[in-house]
């Protein structure tokens, strides 16, 4: 199953991607998770229901440095596998 999940707020330059790395790789998930231009992040995730919805739900929380106004989950069609869970270049 796959995930993606835009996260707005204060994300960006507060450890949100390294939280959503720590987090990822703690529950077994592949993907990756990355700045957007918009001030955004965006985290795209693999694994169980059962944990990425466990992963949604810390997200939306997020590191106590950040402040997390929204968080938009889409349940995609699984598209290219990913192995392991890594930060990737800003888009």
């Amino acid at each position: 199953m796959q995930a993606r999940i835009l996260v707005f707020g204060e994300v960006q330059g507060v450890g949100f991607r390294y939280f959503a790395l720590q987090r990822a790789r703690a529950l077994g998930l592949n993907g990756f998770v990355r700045n957007l231009s918009d001030g955004s992040v965006e985290a795209v995730v693999q694994g169980s229901k059962k944990d990425l919805e466990e992963f949604v739900a810390e997200l939306k929380n997020g590191p106590s440095s950040g402040s997390v106004r929204e968080a938009r989950v889409f349940w995609e069609k699984q598209g290219r596998k990913f192995e392991g869970f890594g930060i990737e270049a800003s888009a």
